[in-house]
């Protein structure tokens, strides 16, 4: 079958080792489903793997891909949920020390077909397409843990988004958008804050720009370059929810902001499958769809990858079988 790895791992030439060709068909075991991809988006955790970051040597040709959207065998439309949890563990799968996700270990989604596990798979909302049900899977559910789990925030509250035009990013402009929130964002660029008013946002600005008043919450998922800005920018008792660090570990963590105007900084990784269920069912109730700014078939795969490297995003990239 067709399908998208890496060959190899290389940490300062990531797409060196990107491949696309024929890899063994899978077989299903008990419990699991073959699925038939439609379509799967590509997300930071697919540059990763291709560095060689989480994977031994001896795990390469590894299939890339966490997300998916296809059907299964008989004839459902369905969304992966793409975080593996381990054998016994009961409760939020992202507080499994154990837990993995496609690619670590566990061949990846792009491909023409994937075996995964029965329980990973719910069914597609009717109203969006395949390449917009696979972005659901991590950059959406990422997203709706950070605003609706583990913020706090309630409709009515400003939040500030950093950065304006990433899979993650996009989604938290929607969905604040949706729950009532007032949305500010920045935006490295014309093009990317332009990308975030059509989304809704309601104010835009440059990066580390000074705001007309401080917010209630701020989502941050670049780290060392935006850092400083997400803590000065919070009203005393905000909260700071963060999910990664693209450009680095903070220099300073600002720790005397943090406890004088009583700041929380909270982490963020993925969601449950019940929490991709109240997604998918907040999709369908409200006609909310992702941002899909770039797809290609798995082909041209390499051109997707040089876009998120290079950082030309508007929304989420998306590779079709």
């Amino acid at each position: 079958m067709r399908a998208v790895y890496a060959d190899y791992p290389s940490a300062d030439t990531p797409l060196a080792g990107l491949t696309v060709g024929d890899r063994p068909a899978p077989t299903a075991a008990p419990h699991e489903v073959l699925l038939t991809v439609r379509a799967a988006s590509l997300n930071m955790h697919d540059l990763w793997t291709l560095r060689g970051v989480g994977l031994k040597p001896e795990h390469y040709p590894m299939i890339l891909g966490m997300d998916a959207a296809g059907t299964l065998p008989d004839g459902q439309d369905v969304v992966l949920y793409p975080v593996l949890s381990s054998d016994g563990w009961r409760g939020d799968e992202t507080l499994d020390p154990k837990r993995s996700m496609f690619t670590e270990g566990r061949q990846g989604t792009f491909a023409e077909q994937v075996v995964v596990p029965a329980a990973n798979v719910l069914p597609k909302p009717e109203h969006l397409s395949f390449a917009e049900a696979a972005c659901l899977g991590t950059s959406w559910l990422t997203a709706y843990r950070m605003l609706m789990t583990r913020s706090g925030l309630r409709a009515g509250q400003t939040m500030l988004v950093q950065g304006a035009s990433g899979g993650v990013a996009t989604a938290l402009i929607a969905l604040g958008v949706a729950t009532g929130l007032r949305v500010w964002v920045t935006g490295s660029s014309p093009e990317k804050r332009a990308l975030a008013t059509e989304l809704g946002a309601h104010e835009v600005f440059e990066p580390g720009a000074r705001l007309p008043e401080r917010v209630d919450g701020v989502f941050d998922s670049v780290g060392k370059a935006t850092w400083s800005h997400s803590i000065k920018s919070l009203k005393p008792g905000g909260v700071l929810v963060t999910c990664g660090a693209t450009s680095g570990e903070p220099d300073a963590t600002e720790l005397t902001r943090i406890f004088y105007l009583q700041l929380s900084v909270i982490g963020s990784t993925m969601g449950t499958r019940q929490e991709l269920a109240d997604l998918l069912s907040l999709c369908e109730t409200t006609g909310l769809r992702p941002q899909v700014g770039l797809t290609v078939p798995i082909d041209r795969a390499a051109e997707g990858f040089q876009a998120m490297l290079d950082g030309r995003t508007q929304g989420n990239i998306v590779l079709t079988t």
